[in-house]
């Protein structure tokens, strides 16, 4: 079990979910833990859970750490990649990426790529709209 971590400046992270061993992804929440989505450790390839099949959202590249969104009439789309010792970097264009979060006991790309992709992303982004309508209603 790898447990995930969003980077807060100037304060401890915070716990946002884990990854098992079988590649499964689940949100930490009050009660039980909910799933998420998976990871298919042999290939990389990411899928969000939903009612149905799960949908395929992204890959991993297994040798570099590069996390692709899968984008079905387009090329994939850059989004972050993960460093070998378990840091998470989201991309930003014409600049240096941003550390944005960590995995303990990180056991391989995939691993890291999915919690990426279903857990630090859309945290990164629930706090960007929370954000944005504090700063709306300020004014």
């Amino acid at each position: 079990m790898s447990n995930v971590f969003l980077q807060k400046p100037l304060a401890p992270d915070t716990l946002l979910g884990r990854v098992e061993s079988n590649g499964n992804v689940y949100a930490t929440r009050f009660g039980p833990d909910k799933l998420v989505g998976r990871v298919e450790l042999d290939t990389g390839k990411i899928y969000e859970a939903q009612f149905g099949p799960d949908k395929y959202v992204a890959h991993i590249e297994l040798e570099s750490g590069k996390l692709l969104r899968h984008k079905p009439l387009a090329a994939d789309e850059y989004l972050g990649r993960v460093d070998s010792d378990g840091k998470f970097f989201r991309h930003k264009p014409l600049a240096a990426d941003d550390y944005v979060g960590r995995i303990e006991n990180m056991e391989n790309y995939a691993v890291g790529g999915a919690a990426l992709m279903l857990l630090v992303l859309p945290a990164i982004e629930t706090n960007a709209e929370e954000k944005a309508k504090t700063e709306k209603t300020d004014e």
